[in-house]
């Protein structure tokens, strides 16, 4: 007789992970209970399952193959920061910078909402490691719920399945979050976030932010919290490798808002007036930053894929995104061509004859893929991905880089002068908003660190810890500020950017070797123009000046509109930081 296959064993599960899984399931009253493995057979049945049920629509095999459209419901498409709370005991902790909600209130709401949410509904158990699995910088979670999209999202988001279970087995402590799509109804849609807990409640929406809680909610806003509580810093910050041509790599991290071209910036390709340099993508959305035993800091990815925004990724903004997704992904709220292809402004292959609604597109019911239509898509899939991504150590940081999106004020680059100054730059960022969260477009907002919607905590607090970090470093990163998106008087942008954007790298990593000068101006350290190269490049020596001008009226009321700001966080605003500003400030006058 043939003896049967000796199959794996499971790994085991933590008694506290089953107990909380019992406490959701008497909660929810699913139909069924479903430990996610992270397997591709897995996958490939939930992905038939939702393709049954018309929620995923396979695209055009021949030149889209393994790729799918969600449609997520029409009044949930963005994330929806008016109901995300955070509810720390004290209203203090969460800070001005957060919508607060006591704890036992919020969790009698969300425990409301939950109450048999899931019936008739299979409850998905994901658990999952944010960062390489044998990463000392990686943390663990587990997400529960009720949607096979959000479990096959997760899975290219994060190091989902049997693996991460092993680790949580291992160390012990997760992060739990709990999900339901409800029933989609924008009154009954909360994200609650319980920091002292390391705990998340999402409920009513389907949508990507809101719903993959391993992405924003906890490896933002819990991970920002846990960060301070052991010595580390969770940035909105992509991470990429710069291999210059004299064959030396550096690692810069750059904090952006969303929709503000990180995705474009991880991926930049270089363009032919610079030979032999190399951008290699190790993230494009969040960093962990860990000081190392040398002084210096260092930086892992916590995810393994991109949600990234579609609308705008063509082959010339950024091929590599572009030719990334051409298979194996999930693309949602996008339009569709005539060839069953996704469709989007910047996509190629004809124009679109139905739009993200599936109604027949009709100019006159808006555009045809939304604004925030997004791509889901392993960071594997990328041409210029880094081996280093996978590196438990993480890399060596060299700089970090703030920007926003202003038509006027902020010049192309400038550097700060010290850590501490920088922690200034990087408080003081604005930009305009998109289409990444709900709201009015083109609205100029303080931003600080880019992580205005996301810092877990107080952000009196949280920049204190940057300072605290900040002295623990012997080798700091050079922190610096860029804006590409200068505009002239007729609205036209200043600077070409894409991948000419490189030709401010290349300074900056100048200014990190001390191979490249700089002009010392009220704001920071400036290039000359002369420090830049431009061979190559056309552009009018007048939007150059432009681009490298600083108007200290204009920069007086920019600083005293900040200190202004500042005011709301009272005593918790650290006296280093009112120091840099009165510094800046006395610079100015």
């Amino acid at each position: 007789m043939a003896t049967q296959p000796v199959m794996p064993a499971a790994p085991h599960r933590p008694a506290a992970l089953e107990a909380w899984v019992n406490e959701v399931r008497a909660l929810t009253s699913p139909a069924r209970v479903h430990w996610c493995t992270g397997s591709e057979e897995e996958a490939a049945a939930l992905t038939r399952e939702l393709a049954a049920r018309g929620e995923l629509l396979p695209l055009n095999p021949a030149t889209f193959p393994g790729s799918y459209l969600y449609r997520s419901s029409p009044n949930d498409v963005a994330r929806v920061e008016h109901v995300t709370f955070v509810c720390t005991r004290s209203e203090r902790d969460a800070g001005p910078n957060n919508h607060w909600m006591a704890p036992e209130l919020a969790r009698r709401k969300m425990d409301d909402l939950f109450r048999g949410a899931m019936r008739g509904r299979t409850l998905y158990v994901v658990p999952y490691c944010m960062g390489p699995i044998d990463s000392p910088y990686a943390r663990c979670g587990v997400e529960i719920t009720d949607s096979a999209y959000v479990v096959l999202n997760m899975r290219i988001m994060t190091r989902m399945g049997d693996a991460a279970l092993a680790r949580i087995a291992r160390d012990g402590g997760f992060v739990r979050g709990l999900h339901s799509t409800g029933e989609l109804d924008p009154e009954r849609r909360f994200i609650m976030h319980f920091p002292e807990e390391l705990a998340i409640m999402s409920f009513g929406s389907g949508y990507g932010g809101n719903a993959l809680l391993g992405k924003k909610c906890h490896a933002l806003r819990i991970a920002s919290w846990q960060a301070r509580q052991e010595g580390w810093l969770a940035e909105h910050m992509l991470l990429v490798a710069l291999d210059s041509p004299t064959g030396e790599t550096h690692y810069v991290a750059a904090a952006f808002p969303s929709a503000c071209g990180k995705t474009n910036l991880a991926m930049l390709i270089p363009p032919a007036a610079l030979p032999g340099w190399k951008v290699r993508t190790i993230g494009d959305d969040i960093a962990w930053l860990h000081p190392g035993p040398d002084g210096r800091l260092y930086a892992i990815n916590p995810e393994s894929g991109y949600f990234g925004v579609a609308p705008g990724t063509s082959p010339t903004s950024n091929k590599n995104a572009y030719d990334m997704i051409r298979h194996d992904t999930i693309f949602t709220n996008v339009a569709l061509n005539a060839r069953n292809e996704p469709w989007w402004d910047g996509a190629t292959g004809g124009p679109p004859v139905t739009d993200w609604q599936g109604r027949p597109f009709d100019p006159a019911n808006g555009p045809a893929a939304h604004p925030n239509a997004r791509f889901t898509v392993s960071a594997r899939q990328n041409p210029s991905y880094a081996r280093e991504a996978d590196a438990p150590a993480g890399v060596p940081i060299s700089a970090i880089i703030f920007g926003g999106r202003r038509r006027s004020l902020a010049p192309l680059v400038y550097e700060a002068r010290d850590w501490s100054h920088g922690v200034l730059v990087g408080a003081g960022v604005a930009s305009e908003t998109t289409a990444a969260a709900t709201g009015k477009v083109g609205v100029l907002r303080r931003d600080p660190m880019a992580m205005k919607p996301f810092a877990g905590y107080n952000f009196g607090d949280y920049w204190h810890h940057w300072l605290t970090v900040g002295a623990r470093l012997t080798r700091p990163p050079r922190i610096f500020h860029v804006n590409w998106f200068r505009q002239d008087a007729g609205g036209h942008f200043l600077w070409p950017g894409f991948g000419e954007n490189l030709r401010v790298l290349e300074w900056v990593l100048g200014r990190v070797d001390g191979t490249l000068g700089a002009r010392d101006t009220p704001i920071g350290f400036m290039p000359a123009a002369e420090d830049l190269d431009l061979s190559g490049l056309t552009l009018d020596p007048k939007a150059l000046a432009e681009l490298l001008s600083v108007d200290p009226a204009a920069w007086r009321e920019e600083y005293t509109s900040l200190a202004r700001d500042f005011e709301q966080y009272g005593d918790r605003l650290p006296e280093g930081l009112k120091a840099e500003l009165e510094a800046v400030l006395a610079r100015l006058a």
